[in-house]
């Protein structure tokens, strides 16, 4: 529960809502969960000039930043970028065997106790935070919880095509060697999802609040996710290396494309051409 200590410090609070304070906020203050009052299109608060509803927008925005996203490799000013990710997916698919056979099978249930407790802590610290700057009217903390929640919707998108694609055996299937296209359902093993989704939560809420030791928790809590993956035998040391770098660049993506400048100090975005 790292994540809860990051974002309540960061607030300046003494303890982080709980569940229970959070199912009291959500009813009475459902209206105003579903519009943009604080974060208008010119990005600037305070400005009710162009309101809309949080689910119209917020697709609006997940649209176009999937176009984004997907065609991001193809500039050449992501090339070397480009090169260096696929190198180092690269090594991994290569050694993924004689990775695998050095991960001790013991104590594989921490393991997994671990990455659940890292993601559903995570993801219950950042809705707490939502659901505060909401009751506040927090302008940083609902932009962090809006921007979180496009940041997994743009997560899921990439996500679910790559695992139907990919379609890859677990360590613990088959004969263990992680063979592709074995089975094209949900939940396969590429690209790792926990790591995946927990880093695109890390990566906004450290671009949100950039102090050294918030990023430290937030991205501490993601990598500690990342190698229990790893230890838990759920998945190949590649997968979870492409779900890592991938859920970190479009937290990353999403924070810089439509943050508030004047909320953080990671924010340098130009708001004279909207989102």
């Amino acid at each position: 529960m790292v994540m809860a200590v990051c974002c309540t410090a960061a607030l300046g609070q003494t303890s982080s809502p709980g569940f229970d304070q959070l199912m009291a906020v959500l009813p009475e203050d459902s209206a105003a969960a579903m519009r943009f009052d604080a974060m208008p299109e010119g990005g600037t608060p305070g400005n009710n000039s162009d309101h809309g509803s949080l689910i119209g927008r917020s697709v609006r925005r997940v649209l176009h930043d999937q176009g984004q996203l997907y065609t991001a490799p193809l500039k050449p000013k992501n090339y070397p970028w480009d090169a260096l990710f696929l190198g180092g997916a690269a090594a991994l698919f290569a050694t993924d065997m004689k990775i695998e056979r050095q991960v001790p099978t013991t104590n594989v249930n921490r393991w997994h106790t671990l990455s659940a407790v890292d993601i559903v802590g995570t993801s219950v610290t950042l809705g707490s935070l939502w659901a505060y700057g909401i009751k506040t009217h927090n302008d940083h903390a609902k932009e962090t919880g809006v921007l979180e929640l496009e940041a997994l919707s743009n997560t899921f998108l990439i996500y679910t095509p790559m695992q139907l694609i990919a379609a890859r055996q677990r360590p613990d299937e088959g004969r263990g060697s992680g063979r592709f296209l074995a089975h094209h359902t949900f939940n396969t093993s590429f690209p790792a999802g926990h790591p995946m989704f927990t880093w695109t939560m890390a990566s906004v809420v450290a671009h949100e609040y950039p102090k050294p030791w918030v990023q430290v928790l937030a991205y501490g809590a993601a990598s500690s996710l990342s190698v229990a993956r790893i230890m838990g035998r759920n998945h190949f040391s590649s997968d979870v290396y492409v779900g890592t770098i991938l859920g970190y660049l479009i937290g990353t993506h999403v924070f810089h494309a439509h943050c508030m400048p004047g909320l953080s100090k990671s924010c340098h975005r130009d708001t004279a051409s909207g989102d």
